[in-house]
């Protein structure tokens, strides 16, 4: 789920790694439930990719809440809790010279997903590809 950024190389190995072990704590504080929000504590919040900014003092992290589709509620929520969460990373990345701030924004990744796979699925583009349709979709099954 990488997202290409300003940068024309891409993110770091440096980058890339350190945002893993990012999701991975955030994920773990949210699963814990120490956040006090009512929004949050009836939802599941999933995160799905943290990226860095090239001197690791800003954490972007993408997130998506299981059955909603309006996520600007919850994201709105987790960015009040920010820094309540950048202190429960601490033990986490105590290795890391600087705490990232942590920012949390709506993943749409997924969207953009099902939309390419409805385009690669249309009449159009399989006459264009000479691909005919698979069996279980011809008879209306997917």
């Amino acid at each position: 789920m990488a997202r290409h950024s300003g940068n024309p190389k891409g993110p770091s190995q440096r980058q890339l790694s350190v945002g893993e072990i990012v999701r991975h704590a955030l994920t773990q504080v949210l699963g814990r439930g120490e956040i006090l929000d009512p929004l949050l504590e009836r939802s599941v919040v999933t995160v799905t990719e943290v990226r860095m900014s090239p001197d690791l003092k800003l954490a972007t992290a993408y997130v998506t809440v299981l059955g909603q589709s309006d996520t600007a509620p919850f994201i709105k929520a987790l960015n009040n809790h920010a820094k309540f969460l950048r202190g429960r990373l601490t033990p986490a990345l105590r290795g890391m010279k600087y705490m990232p701030e942590v920012r949390f924004r709506e993943d749409d990744s997924f969207d953009n997903y099902a939309r390419i796979d409805a385009l690669l699925r249309s009449p159009e583009v399989r006459r264009d590809t000479g691909v005919d349709a698979p069996e279980d979709d011809k008879d209306g099954q997917d």
